[in-house]
């Protein structure tokens, strides 16, 4: 009995450790596929609000997984404010994702300061440089440093009424002069020139930056607010002037000033105004927008700034790139970041403008895609830009963006002169 008990306790310790042994085994399979890198991506088009973004991003991280089977891209999905705050958060205590998304110049910029964002200059190496519009890259770029690749882009054309222009035998200006004609011609007729909402000041600010660029040439505001030169330059106060000159000729829709910019657009989609300055984000609502009326959606063109006094390159536009992709500097997983911005930025451009209406960073073929005439039209005109000048407000630290948009709404309404407005503008940037 006693053999037999030993007999069968030695069977079933052999049991035991033949389990066991199983054990181990799926503990060496699941640790295999612990060694499967994973990269954690926050970004800010939610299912219900960005549709066809998110379908984008899906399609895009799918496409991704498939070519790089050890790598899976792990998501969280938040709303823009919801995002901007989780990744402050997140920053605070070193914990940013792999992947997220970014905006340039001025809001990166802590970031970078704080050593949280990777350089991205060996990502662009090789080519990928080349894809994107000129201008954009340099937006994210600190020190000569990439630290986000840019997603989305935007210009900002003068659309127009081309059957309000036609009922006075206008036609889109090439000139500054031709342009001031136009505006004297509505006005002379009763006709508001231009729709603006310069209550939120940003708007007025485009005005202001297309004169100075035509008059001090393109590179001037950038240099003056990063301070390699100055607001002291004759330019800046000519093109004060010119605004105030505009002002005075009965340009802008009355109350211009204490109207918002959606309570200006309501005036130029019901004819209520003949031009509108706005960034190429509203190409929706003259093209492809099914709640906007066929008969206004057709009698919509747009122009580029024209040139003042014969100065000036029509083809530097003021604009700027939107949301960008960053890679984390503390990521564990930075190669395999690296290689995921890469990736998508690459997939990004043709599908974005075909199946959301957005205007890519990236250049797009326009031989390639079936589109509205006028969104091939931006796009030829992206990617033969000279320049894009990033909106001011952007640019500046909040403190002298706060000071510079109170000065527009300021100078639009007359109630600071030329001289003060550029003063004070140099006053802010020298603190």
């Amino acid at each position: 009995m006693k053999k037999k008990a030993v007999t069968l306790l030695s069977l079933l310790l052999m049991l035991l450790l033949a389990v066991a042994g199983c054990g181990d085994d799926q503990a060496s399979e699941g640790e295999s596929d612990g060694e499967n890198k994973t990269i954690q991506f926050m970004h800010l088009w939610p299912e219900g609000n960005s549709t066809a973004h998110y379908n984008i991003v899906e399609d895009i991280i799918d496409g991704f997984e498939k070519e790089n089977p050890g790598v899976k891209v792990d998501v969280e999905v938040l709303s823009n404010e919801q995002y901007k705050e989780k990744i402050k958060v997140l920053s605070s205590s070193d914990k940013l994702p792999d992947v997220g998304m970014t905006w340039a110049a001025g809001y990166l910029k802590p970031y970078v300061e704080g050593n949280q964002f990777a350089p991205l200059n060996d990502v662009l190496d090789g080519g990928l440089e080349d894809l994107f519009v000129s201008g954009t890259v340099e937006a994210y770029s600190i020190d000569g440093q990439a630290y986000g690749l840019p997603l989305e882009l935007n210009i900002a054309p003068v659309f127009y009424n081309k059957a309000m222009f036609d009922e006075y035998g206008l036609s889109a200006p090439e000139t500054y002069e031709e342009f001031k004609n136009i505006v004297s011609v509505l006005a002379d007729n009763g006709v508001a020139p231009i729709a603006l909402g310069n209550k939120d000041r940003w708007t007025g600010s485009l005005w202001y930056m297309y004169l100075a660029d035509r008059i001090g040439g393109p590179n001037l505001l950038t240099e003056a607010i990063n301070g390699t030169e100055t607001f002291h330059n004759a330019e800046f106060q000519k093109a004060a002037e010119e605004i105030q000159n505009l002002v005075n000729q009965d340009a802008f829709v009355q109350g211009f000033n204490g109207l918002s910019d959606q309570e200006a657009k309501s005036l130029f989609m019901n004819s209520q105004a003949a031009m509108y300055l706005i960034g190429s984000w509203d190409l929706p609502n003259y093209t492809t927008n099914e709640e906007v009326p066929q008969e206004f959606r057709d009698s919509i063109g747009y122009f580029s700034f024209p040139t003042v006094d014969g100065m000036g390159d029509r083809n530097s536009w003021v604009g700027g790139p939107g949301v960008g992709l960053f890679v984390a500097e503390n990521s564990d997983v930075k190669d395999e970041a690296k290689a995921f911005v890469k990736y998508f930025v690459e997939q990004w451009g043709e599908q974005a403008v075909t199946k959301a209406g957005v205007i890519p960073a990236t250049k797009v073929d326009t031989d390639k895609v079936d589109l509205h005439q006028m969104y091939i039209d931006v796009l030829n005109d992206l990617s033969n830009a000279s320049n894009i000048t990033l909106f001011a407000d952007v640019q500046m630290d909040p403190d002298d963006a706060q000071t510079h948009l109170d000065l527009i709404q300021a100078l639009f309404g007359l109630d600071v002169t030329p001289e003060e407005f550029t003063e004070q503008h140099q006053e802010a940037l020298s603190n």
